[in-house]
Parts: structure tokens; C-alpha cells; sequence
């Protein structure tokens, strides 16, 4: 799809219009970095992230896992966090 001179006329009129000349600035530098920073998260999504499992094996070690409880801890851990809130 081709636009002509006018299209684009009308299409800059109608963003004046809607924003405003001083705002068109602003929107445009702010889209300009959406663009980066989507473009950057994108790349960094492809890649490998070995770099970030020594932290989740680590943060896993040090947080107890739910299903080393036994019900019963889990029961008077649950009726010890409601008493504390009345």
C-alpha cells in the first residue's frame, strides 16, 4: 500500500490535531525507545540463559519447597499466620 502526498497531509493534520504540536515530539521519542527496548528484550529472549540458573538453583536452595511439609505443618503454619493477623 502506497500513500501519496495528500494521505500523508491528512494523516500529519489529524495527529496535530489529536495530540497536539507540542506533544508529537514526546510520542514520537517514547515509541522510539518502546521500539529499542522490545527489540532488545526480543534479542536477549533468544538467547541462552545459562547465566541466570546458578541464581534460581540457588535461590531454590534457601526457600524450603512446599511439599517438604508435612499437612500438619502446613495446618498449624496456616492456623499460626491467621491468629497473628487478629
Amino acid at each position: 500500500m502506497q500513500f501519496g502526498g495528500t494521505e500523508i497531509l491528512l494523516i500529519v493534520v489529524a495527529l496535530v490535531l489529536l495530540f497536539g504540536a507540542s506533544r508529537l515530539p514526546q510520542l514520537a521519542r517514547s515509541i522510539g525507545q518502546s521500539r529499542k527496548v522490545f527489540k532488545e528484550s526480543m534479542r536477549e529472549g533468544g538467547e541462552d540463559d545459562s547465566t541466570d540458573k546458578p541464581a534460581q538453583i540457588a535461590s531454590s536452595a534457601t526457600t524450603p519447597n512446599v511439599s517438604s511439609f508435612t499437612d500438619e505443618e502446613i495446618l498449624a503454619e496456616m492456623q499460626r499466620r491467621t491468629e497473628s493477623r487478629s
